[in-house]
């Protein structure tokens, strides 16, 4: 088959659209629209049904779908391992991270990745989804659970805990609890049992917190969770490596902290010798150290593994 077809056939499907794949690959729809009869007529299939609102793949197509995916991702693959052949640290990294993570730890800190690396570009993909590294979904990954695939290096960067934590405000107007059983006095914020979380995490809120409350807000942001303790909303169950930037919570019931959960590093065989993985994780080494050592002031339980 023609490969500028097949080309043009995944950006259409991609897209939903012949408008919108003509602007990603700078083609007129017309010129989009005979690329895609073509393939058609080659196949003898209709590929797309066609309606007001777009275009749908039909089941021929959906087959099709498939197999250019997979050609475009072993493309990538091959790409990236070129790129990544050159000794020098240049182009797009892309890193996913849950989005609390993301948002509030990571975020902040890039600006010193590129005082060292100004020619790197990254390409941050915040979700709680586990993207798959070996297709090359993301380049690289920090997640709240070590790995469930054999062909991927792992590092643990630090360990987490989740704690209670409420404004000054808040507890000086609704009082500071002195057991778990004072805070069924108060309005709790949660993250959402049904909100995808380290299993350490959901297991404590569920057993030593969910008996104890009473007004309950819950959410699936720890950003969201994050603000709205700093707010005064109520009190707040958060992981400790977000508060650290936040002196005005204060750490209630200082002895009910959750069972730790570590956070890895996580990234591909294949780009064991990318210059920009290893410029990424040396940055993210010593951010961890330099986190740790300020921590430790505050009696946090995060830890270079």
């Amino acid at each position: 088959m023609d490969w500028d077809k097949l080309r043009v056939f995944h950006a259409v499907a991609d897209a939903g659209s012949l408008t919108h794949a003509g602007e990603q690959l700078h083609l007129s729809q017309s010129a989009i629209s005979r690329q895609i009869r073509g393939l058609e007529e080659q196949l003898a299939a209709v590929l797309f049904h066609r309606h007001a609102r777009g275009l749908l793949l039909t089941e021929q197509g959906e087959l099709l779908y498939d197999a250019t995916r997979a050609i475009t991702q072993k493309l990538n693959v091959a790409a990236a391992r070129i790129r990544d052949s050159k000794d020098e640290v240049h182009g797009d990294l892309r890193v996913t991270a849950t989005t609390g993570f993301g948002t509030i730890w990571l975020a902040p800190r890039l600006h010193r990745l590129f005082d060292t690396h100004p020619g790197l570009s990254i390409n941050l993909i915040l979700t709680e989804q586990v993207l798959d590294l070996p297709m090359r979904e993301a380049d690289v990954a920090i997640r709240m659970a070590s790995p469930a695939q054999a062909d991927l290096i792992r590092r643990k960067l630090m360990q987490v805990s989740m704690r209670l934590y409420a404004s000054a405000d808040y507890l000086a107007m609704a009082g500071t609890p002195e057991s778990l059983s004072d805070i069924a006095n108060h309005r709790m914020v949660t993250f959402s049992s049904d909100a995808h979380q380290p299993s350490e995490a959901g297991l404590w809120l569920r057993q030593k917190i969910a008996p104890h409350r009473n007004a309950h807000v819950s959410m699936n942001s720890y950003f969201g969770l994050l603000k709205a303790a700093a707010a005064g909303l109520g009190i707040a169950v958060l992981p400790d490596y977000i508060t650290h930037d936040y002196p005005g919570l204060v750490n209630i019931l200082p002895e009910e902290v959750s069972p730790p959960f570590s956070v890895y590093f996580t990234y591909p065989e294949e780009l064991r010798r990318s210059q920009r993985v290893i410029a990424f994780r040396d940055f993210m080494l010593l951010e961890i150290e330099a986190f740790n050592r300020g921590v430790k002031a505050t009696e946090s339980v995060a830890e270079i593994a």
